[in-house]
């Protein structure tokens, strides 16, 4: 059961928790939409790295659109959900030999993305893990 009752602002159940503080919704809100609509990485890279990073942070909410995929055959998602699965499991291990076997795939901006994108998408999670939100 989720630990705050939901306000009426936003249009999902994460949006109306933090509808709370409508500024706070909206500026995640922005950033969210800068990930999707302005990244340099490809959808399917991203949805198989949140995919990857809802089991490990343990939201439900978020385990509800499916599971990682299990053989990846593109090897730029492979290793970006190989590299989520070390920040989630080893994060005390990521160290410059990560970062240049990322750069094999990856572009530094791209990098950047993908560090960035790991880290708000673990916020968010961990927000929904917090507040016990369900599917």
């Amino acid at each position: 059961m989720v630990r705050l009752p939901y306000s009426n602002i936003g249009n999902t159940k994460f949006q109306r928790l933090l509808g709370h503080n409508e500024e706070i919704l909206k500026h995640w809100s922005n950033l969210e939409d800068a990930f999707y609509e302005h990244g340099n990485l490809s959808a399917e890279l991203k949805e198989q790295v949140r995919r990857t990073l809802a089991f490990g942070n343990k939201c439900k909410y978020c385990q509800a659109k499916g599971k990682p995929e299990q053989n990846i055959e593109d090897s730029r998602v492979s290793l970006a959900v190989a590299f989520a699965d070390l920040f989630l499991k080893s994060r005390d291990s990521i160290n410059q030999g990560t970062f240049d076997m990322l750069r094999r795939e990856f572009t530094d901006a791209e990098i950047a993305e993908l560090c960035s994108y790991i880290c708000f998408t673990t916020g968010n999670q961990m927000f929904g893990a917090l507040m016990d939100l369900e599917p």
